[in-house]
């Protein structure tokens, strides 16, 4: 039982990891593109460096939200379909 316990730990954090990269890996590339205009450009905007990542970042979670919702109902239904196991 406590090997179950473990696995469902390990498999929550590698499911938040994958639910959270698609965004995170967004933000850091229009970051990194931002950051390396501003330098050739010399502009030193501060809303220019936020306002293209948000934007950026909502895009994509609007683009991969099926997918996510696909994979969390998957780990819940598998989470709820242990719980039986776990009552013994």
């Amino acid at each position: 039982m406590e090997a179950q316990l473990v696995g469902l730990g390990v498999e929550t954090f590698k499911t938040a990891l994958l639910l959270a990269m698609p965004g995170l890996l967004t933000g850091m590339l229009v970051g990194l593109a931002v950051s390396i205009f501003q330098a050739t450009t010399q502009i030193n905007e501060q809303t220019l460096s936020f306002i293209p990542k948000i934007l950026a970042v909502i895009g994509v979670i609007v683009l991969t939200m099926p997918w996510m919702l696909h994979t969390m109902i998957d780990f819940c239904t598998h989470t709820f379909n242990m719980i039986p196991t776990f009552a013994q």
